[in-house]
């Protein structure tokens, strides 16, 4: 049976509903832009993480909004456009090859970027400890990592020689530059396989048996990530050492690994996106930069390899694979 509501009680429930409307209203909006797709962007989980951590709850006292380009790199500059036209509070852009779009959409709204192209080479920020303009973030890249994964194989393998270095020159960040370095002084020889686009792969994969490459090291970027599994076959089938910057790597098959832990940089982001919210200004927030580095080594590769660990490489690690 319907009943007429009292003018008390209608003003009441619009009194309510007001204040309702007014909490969401008020709530914060952070805008997270990846290349792919949250499920496919695993630190993301993290950077969420990291917020709640923090006491920012998505839907409760902060709205979290995704806009991601699914894989496809033409719809980056439209992406950017899209989201600054928003009107987000703060601006999450994953990846190198995200936030020059973002920077080109909005010179006012923050900007917390999680990059690892070298943000200074490549213009995004003017000084890590200044940044300046609207954006501060993490940098996954440090000096001389590279230089030290070369020396890890050298412990682990001293009789491989030649190492094959996969790596994007488009994607600018110096460790190319700490490997060749450190191959001089270790007395190696590195082959550059450089690749930019997905059809560069069995090339540089023929380049490196020409060469009779003993061993295989990736400089991480976009383009090699996606690649991992290929990458990653392709050492299985020719039976050389597969190492890179980033523990899933080893983790799933590589001999080793040495590098920054992504999650924790991630948590780092949502820390800058907090203080953000809270009135700070990204161009004076440090850009900050991996303090700790893990080095994970893969025994089950290792044996698959005929490769034997030395136990004092081994009780270095962070994480042995067994």
């Amino acid at each position: 049976m319907l009943t007429r509501a009292s003018p008390a009680l209608l003003a009441l429930a619009l009194l309510f509903a007001t204040v309702a409307f007014g909490q969401s209203a008020a709530q914060p909006r952070v805008a997270i832009v990846l290349f792919s797709t949250p499920q496919n962007e695993p630190n993301s989980s993290a950077l969420v993480a990291g917020l709640r951590e923090l006491g920012r709850i998505d839907g409760r006292n902060v709205a979290l909004e995704y806009r991601f380009a699914g894989g496809q790199p033409e719809r980056l500059r439209e992406l950017a456009l899209e989201t600054a036209a928003s009107r987000p509070d703060v601006i999450v852009a994953f990846g190198g090859d995200v936030v020059p779009f973002v920077q080109q959409a909005t010179r006012s709204i923050p900007i917390v970027m999680l990059t690892s192209n070298d943000p200074i080479e490549t213009r995004m920020i003017a000084s890590y400890a200044h940044p300046g303009g609207n954006t501060t973030g993490v940098a996954f890249v440090s000096v001389e990592t590279g230089a030290k994964r070369l020396q890890y194989l050298h412990e682990a393998a001293p009789a491989v020689a030649r190492v094959a270095v996969l790596w994007n020159p488009d994607h600018p960040d110096g460790e190319y530059r700490d490997i060749q370095a450190a191959a001089r002084t270790l007395g190696m020889q590195v082959i550059s396989l450089e690749v930019r686009r997905p059809e560069d792969f069995d090339p540089a994969f023929d380049a490196a048996v020409q060469a009779r490459a003993e061993a295989l090291m990736v400089v991480s970027s976009r383009l090699i990530n996606v690649n991992r599994v290929r990458i990653y076959q392709w050492t299985v089938r020719q039976r050389i050492p597969l190492i890179s910057g980033w523990g899933p790597w080893a983790e799933s098959g590589g001999l080793l690994s040495y590098g920054p832990d992504l999650d924790v940089l991630a948590r780092r982001a949502a820390s800058q996106v907090d203080k953000i919210l809270k009135g700070a200004r990204p161009g004076e927030l440090p850009v900050e930069q991996p303090t700790r580095f893990e080095l994970v080594v893969n025994l089950r590769a290792a044996r698959e390899l005929g490769i034997v660990v030395p136990p004092a490489l081994i009780g270095r690690a962070d994480r042995v694979v067994q």
